[in-house]
């Protein structure tokens, strides 16, 4: 199972011209299995104004498979996450990346994303990316 993330989705949603796009969009087309979680749901639901806008493209998430924390253990998780990186001298900027880090590990899911933070926590810990050329 791959997850898009944020960073992909607002370029597939923009049309964008971004190998990351192209990706997502073959991937959909193939009917490969995509999720989201729901701190990604939200993420790209609070960045549309229209109100048709938002309708049509929360019923399209809405088709996909959506992945929840675990409960407190995916938060601490993220936390563990966060102090690894650091450990290794490597910074991450957002937490919600450390959670949807701990969701994809806790899963077993392959990540799709253009955020550098998940690079660096690909660097200190098994997480599964989804190389795009």
């Amino acid at each position: 199972m791959i997850l898009a993330d944020t960073s992909v989705w607002i370029d597939f949603l923009n049309g964008a011209n971004t190998p990351h796009r192209r990706r997502l969009h073959r991937l959909i087309e193939e009917e490969e299995d995509v999720s989201i979680t729901e701190i990604i749901l939200t993420e790209i639901l609070q960045g549309i104004k229209a109100d048709k806008d938002f309708q049509r493209v929360k019923n399209i998430l809405m088709e996909f498979p959506i992945y929840q924390p675990e409960g407190t253990g995916t938060y601490l998780k993220a936390a563990d996450i966060y102090r690894q990186c650091r450990k290794k001298g490597k910074t991450v900027r957002k937490t919600v990346d450390c959670i949807i880090a701990a969701i994809c590990l806790e899963n077993n899911l392959t990540l799709l994303h253009k955020d550098s933070d998940f690079d660096r926590i690909q660097a200190c810990l098994p997480l599964k990316c989804l190389a795009v050329k």
